[in-house]
């Protein structure tokens, strides 16, 4: 795989990770729903300013069911799911997001999972495992269904954005996405929630690291992933986002790793190594059909002056040109 797009993708778990940290020690936990609306909705038109681009015909709709599916629904069920489970079981449900992924993208994508994304998702989903402690913990019926939907959203959501995927750029899809999540969770919060909560200096920085890095900046890198790399490798690349948030958080509290958990950093790391080190897929364009023909002028003047190149629809073909057509010999005939 090309190492630019590996790091482009992995800035998005990695931001999500460090996200853990900031909400919980700078953002207010008596509003979620505020939370996850100033999270999305500046993010979202943060983008559409640099986009400067409106959604065109079928965009209209796509940007609502997508912004609803990988933002508002995602959000508000993670939300669920982290006030009925331990953060031990909750992230050990969401690891299995390169599975998800790869099944989805079989499904909608035609992408068969290669030997490389299962033994990467396998070894990655057992070291997430082991690194938040074997999840242990009460498990709430509601909070393991709202953390299974997450999971299946999100990984249909992403995969759903690639399949629609066209030469509209990343950044102004993105911006579209963020825009209608951002709004439904804005009225999800009024209804349920009030009036927004007070903000002070530590509360608005984590606003802005929150919106703009772990949101702007995280789902674009995403999404130009999805395009460009194999949904079920993306998954596992994913799988950074629990261990940073497990690293930063016992890096700020200053607790040692046990044995168990740094093994299973060490084992997401080799599974992430093993996924990014397989053969890049040709791109989510190659499921569209074949790339037309190009004829170089130096190709068209090498050929027959009997044939000529015609194009129909996007594919180039050789046919015979009209009798009438043809130019006459400069010469007497032999």
């Amino acid at each position: 795989m090309e190492a630019k797009w590996i790091a482009v993708t992995a800035v998005a778990p990695l931001a999500w990770g460090a996200t853990y940290v900031v909400t919980r020690q700078l953002l207010p936990a008596d509003a979620p729903l505020w939370g996850a609306a100033i999270r999305a909705l500046p993010a979202g038109m943060l983008l559409l300013l640099l986009a400067r681009q409106l959604p065109r015909g079928a965009w209209w709709w796509r940007s609502a069911v997508l912004g609803s599916v990988n933002i508002g629904a995602f959000f508000l069920l993670v939300y669920v799911a982290a006030q009925a489970l331990p953060s031990s079981v909750a992230a050990s449900i969401m690891a299995l997001a390169p599975l998800a992924l790869s099944g989805f993208a079989w499904w909608l994508l035609a992408q068969r999972p290669t030997v490389h994304t299962l033994v990467g998702a396998v070894g990655g989903i057992t070291g997430v495992v082991l690194l938040v402690g074997g999840a242990r913990g009460e498990l709430a019926v509601s909070g393991v269904l709202a953390s299974a939907s997450a999971l299946g959203l999100s990984a249909f959501g992403s995969v759903l954005a690639t399949r629609w995927a066209d030469d509209t750029p990343v950044l102004a899809t993105t911006a579209w996405q963020l825009v209608a999540g951002g709004a439904l969770l804005t009225l999800a919060a009024i209804a349920v929630e009030g009036r927004p909560p007070a903000v002070g200096p530590a509360a608005a920085a984590g606003y802005v690291f929150t919106s703009v890095v772990a949101t702007a900046l995280a789902f674009v890198c995403w999404f130009a992933g999805l395009r460009r790399i194999r949904a079920g490798a993306v998954g596992v690349i994913g799988l950074l986002n629990p261990v940073t948030g497990v690293v930063l958080g016992s890096v700020l509290t200053q607790e040692r790793l046990a044995p168990l958990q740094l093994a299973g950093v060490a084992l997401t790391l080799a599974a992430i190594a093993v996924v990014t080190r397989a053969p890049s897929h040709p791109g989510a364009r190659a499921r569209r059909g074949p790339v037309p023909v190009s004829v170089s002028p130096a190709v068209a003047s090498a050929r027959p002056a009997g044939r000529a190149v015609r194009r129909s629809g996007r594919h180039a073909r050789l046919t015979r040109r009209p009798r009438a057509a043809r130019s006459a010999p400069s010469g007497p005939r032999p």
